[in-house]
């Protein structure tokens, strides 16, 4: 059976969650490791997807340390919309405010 392995990087702005799994995850990027399947027997060439890992970096005393967890695609996007959904909250609802500028003439 013929596989392939994609990476690509996400980026949580805000610590997150994942379904499974106990704790929260710092924000920052994550490496997604997505593996899939030639399916056989087609006109064409197409792929199954047969797992997603999310790259977990060790701390405190697990640094350097990494962890491949195994995720769903559904779980990924919820958490990504979850961290989208508590940024604009953050962005919109700040305390600071922008003072004009002073013309200076």
């Amino acid at each position: 059976m013929n596989m392939r392995s994609t990476r690509s990087t996400v980026t949580f702005s805000n610590p997150f969650t994942l379904s499974g799994y106990p704790g929260d995850l710092p924000a920052g990027d994550y490496e997604i490791l997505v593996e899939e399947e030639l399916l056989q027997g087609l006109s064409f060439e197409a792929y199954r997807r047969t797992a997603t890992f999310l790259t977990v970096r060790g701390r405190g005393r697990h640094a350097g340390r990494s962890e491949l967890r195994a995720i769903s695609e559904d779980d990924l996007k919820e958490a990504l919309i979850r961290d989208q959904a508590a940024t604009r909250k953050t962005n919109n609802h700040s305390d600071a405010a922008l003072s004009p500028q002073e013309d200076s003439t």
